[in-house]
């Protein structure tokens, strides 16, 4: 089912499967800041209870192997909902039969959607309800079009970490052939401190996932064009960049989330994982 909130500035069409957000809508000016093309048939997915791609699509709890799809399975959910008014919704999955297959755990997890004059405002509560901890990664996946509004070209864009008080670093990453992590740091280019020129040569090997020290904001701005997006991070651990490789697509992915894919090797204890 698909549900909106507006106010006077914006509306958000949101997709009760996965509780995804489909459109962000600038009424404004009527253009859609999400990515709405086929060859990422993708907008906005919750990532839960993974970040990224497991070894061998798995992991284990005390010894015992579970299958896990990359980014987990929350986005392939459908959302109850538990409240909507014009300008405010809230979504639920809890915890299954086909869940608990994949990750044997009793918990909500709520996705909050609050249209403000400024913006979006979205939370997100996870409740464990089991007596023992529950190990699980929380992010976000959304596709902006870049350019905004169709105005200028991707390599116009500009990507500025907010708050960030040391060079930036993002993790190596390796294709094996999946996208897995090293377990290194590594410097990225930068135009000064905390800001990222775009081009699609960035993103030849893959995502860009960029450590968080002390951002708070990410803004994607072009000095041909008005209007920015802006995402606050603060809560975060990590802020991955992402486009689709080889493929020079005018959108770009920014993605907050806790939590970290594989490095690449052995399947993981969820108990034990480094970050």
């Amino acid at each position: 089912m698909i549900i909106k909130i507006k106010n006077s500035h914006y509306q958000v069409n949101i997709d009760s499967q996965g509780s995804q957000m489909i459109k962000i809508i600038n009424k404004d000016y009527h253009f859609n800041y999400l990515w709405d093309g086929l060859e990422w048939p993708k907008h906005a997915p919750i990532l839960f209870p993974a970040i990224g791609r497991s070894n061998n699509d798995s992991y284990m709890l005390n010894g015992k192997k579970y299958l896990m799809p990359q980014h987990g399975f929350a986005a392939d959910q459908e959302f109850s909902i538990i409240s909507h008014t014009e300008d405010r919704a809230i979504l639920e999955l809890q915890s299954n039969q086909e869940t608990k297959s994949q990750y044997p755990f009793n918990f909500r997890l709520q996705v909050i959607f609050n249209l403000l004059s400024s913006g979006l405002s979205i939370s997100f509560i996870v409740k464990n309800l089991n007596q023992d901890d529950m190990p699980f990664s929380l992010g976000s996946h959304p596709a902006f079009k870049v350019p905004i509004a169709n105005q200028g070209r991707f390599d116009n864009y500009y990507v500025d970490f907010v708050g960030n008080k040391e060079p930036l670093k993002v993790y190596e990453i390796i294709k094996k052939p999946y996208t897995y992590r090293t377990g290194k740091l590594e410097s990225i280019n930068t135009e000064g401190l905390h800001t990222i020129k775009l081009n699609h040569q960035i993103f030849k090997s893959g995502l860009r996932i960029i450590l968080n020290h002390d951002i708070n904001e990410v803004i994607v701005h072009s000095l041909k064009n008005k209007h920015s997006i802006s995402l606050m991070v603060s809560d975060f651990d990590n802020v991955c960049l992402w486009t689709k490789e080889d493929s020079n697509l005018p959108f770009l992915c920014i993605e907050p989330f806790n939590g970290l894919p594989d490095i690449y090797g052995n399947t993981v204890d969820w108990y034990k994982k480094r970050r």
